[in-house]
């Protein structure tokens, strides 16, 4: 590439030179006038690249007519040099002032990670969004190889838990590592200074991830969280339906029995204590309520209609509080 510019440079010059400034001049303006008007094209660069290099990719695509007239004449224009990282859509027809302004504005591709999501159901989402294959997303986040704050220490470790939720500003094609490092810097700076040195953030995250997928409300997320705590002092099963659905990779509604038949580590009826790990991406409310559940009796808690919950603390409370519930009571 870089040779077909000098040698188009050379021959400008040599025209300016043979045939004198009118005829190169004139030469050089046909070179670098807009091809016929098209449909929009996108064009993603990496990293940062000279303005003449991405009038080379701009040639290829049809988008300008010649690369080395255009770099010329955006010099002679004074138009900027350099074009940053992104993703930039560009029109054939344009003229190359406009062209270029269009290489100093990326596309903005806002992908929403909700809160609650396990790792399978953001994977399906960035794929059909066009930022990754789903299963390429998986397989890095099961065994993590990337690069990240040392403090988080996740290589070789399955990241569900720590992919922070938020939208997202992500290129068509950014690729499944790119993703992932950016919602574990964002767990590095948003989750990770609430979180005491003397705390055990896997352990958080798990309490997090059953809150999150819980509580409906705000209201309830500690009081949740002391029922967890309340149980595990207890060695009570946490029977958390949540927990049932993470281990089928499923979000329904369990039938009746349903939960006794999901024979999985993560089944918290059939297993004393927390899961083996996360079962979501907590939102940050979740995990500084896993961080300070509420002190209270509570071992027991049924949601209304309106998603709020009753809590208990005998089993004979529970069973009026599901009668209250299955009647439509709110009180």
């Amino acid at each position: 590439m870089a040779r077909n510019r000098a040698g188009f440079g050379c021959a400008v010059f040599s025209i300016l030179s043979l045939c004198g400034l009118g005829t190169g001049v004139a030469i050089l303006f046909d070179q670098s006038r807009p091809l016929d008007p098209g449909q929009p094209i996108t064009i993603k660069f990496e990293s940062a690249v000279k303005t003449s290099d991405a009038f080379e990719r701009l040639q290829e695509s049809k988008v300008i007519r010649n690369a080395g007239a255009s770099s010329l004449m955006a010099k002679l224009m004074r138009l900027p040099t350099k074009i940053e990282a992104g993703t930039y859509k560009v029109r054939p027809g344009d003229n190359l002032e406009k062209i270029v302004q269009s290489l100093r504005s990326p596309i903005q591709h806002l992908v929403r990670i909700p809160e609650g999501w396990w790792v399978a159901r953001v994977a399906q989402k960035l794929e059909e969004s066009g930022i990754c294959k789903a299963e390429d997303y998986r397989k890095e986040c099961a065994d993590f190889a990337g690069d990240i704050d040392p403090a988080l220490k996740l290589r070789g470790r399955n990241l569900e838990g720590w992919l922070y939720p938020d939208t997202y500003d992500l290129p068509v094609g950014a690729g499944a590592q790119k993703v992932i490092l950016r919602q574990l810097k964002n767990f590095a700076n948003k989750v990770l200074p609430e979180i005491p040195a003397s705390v055990d953030v896997r352990r958080t995250l798990v309490i997090a991830s059953l809150v999150e997928l819980e509580a409906a409300i705000d209201a309830d997320r500690s009081k949740i969280a002391g029922v967890i705590e309340n149980r595990l002092k207890m060695g009570m099963p946490l029977q958390i339906d949540a927990s049932v659905l993470y281990a089928m990779q499923q979000w329904k509604e369990l039938g009746p029995g349903e939960v006794r038949t999901v024979a999985s580590p993560y089944n918290t009826y059939l297993h004393k204590g927390l899961p083996p790990g996360p079962i979501c991406s907590p939102s940050l409310k979740s995990i500084l309520a896993a961080l300070n559940p509420d002190s209270h009796g509570y071992l027991y808690y049924v949601a209304k209609p309106d998603r709020s919950h009753f809590f208990a603390v005998t089993y004979d409370d529970h069973l009026k509080n599901i009668r209250r519930a299955r009647s439509g009571g709110s009180k």
